[in-house]
């Protein structure tokens, strides 16, 4: 009886999180991989399989998922962390791959509130989501596919201890990300700049706390910690995607892995704009080791006992 009183622990132990999580676009690749300026990333459990970002160029994650051998004909629901290109770019050819094999493949599709609000140029050129410069024909010919977008303000679980945060509140940082961009303001419709309200991120619920998962972070990374916390006030673990902390002083860098360390991280699986030296500041003040650090080539996984498990090229 004492055995198998123990083999129960163990079992349940190694159900620490409900899904493993492959990372399928970034800039750093892993052999036969397509590296780019993007994240995708891929959550798989028993039942299904959700994809968060879809990389840059339109067969960068068809590319690395098959060099993977991972099968995306199952993920029928994906989650986008903001409009940017580089995180939107693979959405409509991954549905017009996927669809004849299953016809609810990338189907639904989250989003945040002014996901498809126009951006401009300041020479008055048109930016919009995916490889169009157009954000309503993009949203047009996306729907033609078939796809379903659910536009979030609040937070929603998107599946088992799955949740996409909605809108971020921000109360710590007010906007981290590049400039240049303008949209038109809600109340004067006067062009101002563009600080990417859409921006959200996903949080996986562990045993462990939160595993935060982040596109680029342009709503700071404490304000997204912060809005999962408000979901469920439990430490933030982990955090894995890009942070945008690659041009950040080591002032803005040193506070954010404070604040991280007072919320209990002790995995960190920083990549894409969040730039090498910055995640190793980052493990370095907060005290994670190098067995629980990640630079997230393509290939990087978080397994479901919240163990890493580096690239080839790590």
């Amino acid at each position: 009886m004492k055995y198998f009183q123990i083999l129960f622990g163990i079992f349940c132990l190694n159900l620490n999180a409900s899904y493993e999580i492959t990372v399928l676009a970034t800039n750093i690749s892993n052999y036969g991989g397509f590296g780019e300026w993007s994240f995708s990333a891929l959550y798989e459990s028993d039942k299904e399989s959700i994809l968060f970002d879809t990389g840059f160029h339109e067969d960068t994650v068809l590319h690395n998922a098959k060099v993977l051998n991972k099968d995306l004909s199952k993920v029928e629901k994906v989650i986008l962390s903001h409009f940017h290109s580089d995180h939107t770019g693979g959405l409509i050819k991954l549905r017009k791959t996927y669809k004849p094999f299953n016809k609810n493949a990338f189907k639904n599709v989250y989003v945040t509130k002014g996901f498809f609000a126009q951006r401009y140029t300041a020479s008055g050129d048109l930016v919009g989501p995916g490889n169009y410069s157009d954000a309503n024909k993009f949203k047009k010919d996306a729907e033609g596919e078939g796809i379903s977008f659910i536009i979030l303000d609040s937070h929603a679980e998107i599946a088992k201890d799955l949740y996409a945060t909605g809108t971020v509140l921000r109360t710590d940082e007010h906007y981290n990300g590049p400039k240049g961009l303008l949209v038109r303001d809600g109340k004067s419709n006067n062009l101002v700049e563009d600080i990417i309200v859409d921006d959200q991120s996903a949080g996986m619920l562990t045993n462990s706390g939160w595993i935060m998962m982040s596109g680029c972070g342009h709503s700071g990374i404490i304000n997204t910690a912060k809005k999962l916390q408000s979901i469920h006030n439990v430490p933030i673990f982990g955090a894995i995607g890009g942070f945008h902390l690659f041009q950040a002083s080591d002032d803005v860098i040193d506070k954010t892995a404070i604040w991280l360390k007072n919320a209990g991280m002790e995995k960190f699986m920083g990549g894409h704009c969040t730039g090498i030296y910055a995640a190793e500041r980052v493990a370095d003040m907060i005290g994670i080791s190098r067995h629980d650090l990640s630079h997230t080539a393509i290939g990087s996984v978080l397994t479901k006992d919240l163990s890493i498990i580096r690239s080839s090229v790590e």
